[in-house]
């Protein structure tokens, strides 16, 4: 019951507790404390609204920035991670295979402020070797939904 509860509400988190147990023909408050015990465990970590900011009046930049570190001596990489998620602007930390060891997902309100939190607040931390920073021009698709609708081309075909 647990991973089809967990697939149902990855895709929709706001559904009733009535409509997910018909869907898996549990019952109400099986249901329930199934989700309370998935949430006390740290299973499900939290409910999220994806919202298109390109839509109202807030302007937003979001960047993609990864990192590479020296890790410290017993300290490897989770203390690096910890004091990096600290910093309100971060909104996600990876550890990463490949050239980077950090990727960063940070939003900020102008590319100015992103800019400014990596050259005085990541660069300055002694484990930090590098940094490349990617700004997010526009989302197609988020968290496995699509942002942007594609207009269909209505024009005929037309071959001689």
């Amino acid at each position: 019951m647990r991973e089809k509860i967990l697939a149902i509400m990855e895709k929709n988190s706001r559904i009733d507790l009535k409509d997910l147990a018909i869907l898996l023909g549990e019952s109400e408050v099986a249901v329930a404390n199934e989700i309370a015990e998935m949430e006390k465990e740290k299973v499900i970590c939290g409910y999220h609204t994806l919202i298109d900011w390109d839509k109202t009046g807030e302007e937003k930049v979001t960047a993609l920035i990864e990192v590479k570190v020296t890790p410290q001596r017993d300290m490897g990489f989770d203390k690096i991670a910890e004091r990096i998620y600290q910093y309100n602007e971060v909104e996600a930390v990876y550890l990463m295979s490949g050239s980077f060891d950090f990727t960063i997902i940070l939003e900020g309100k102008t590319m100015r402020q992103v800019a400014l939190f990596v050259s005085e607040k990541l660069s300055t931390i002694d484990s930090v070797l590098s940094t490349s920073t990617h700004f997010i021009l526009k989302k197609y698709k988020d968290h496995g939904t699509i942002m942007q609708k594609v207009d269909k081309d209505e024009r005929m075909l037309i071959s001689l």
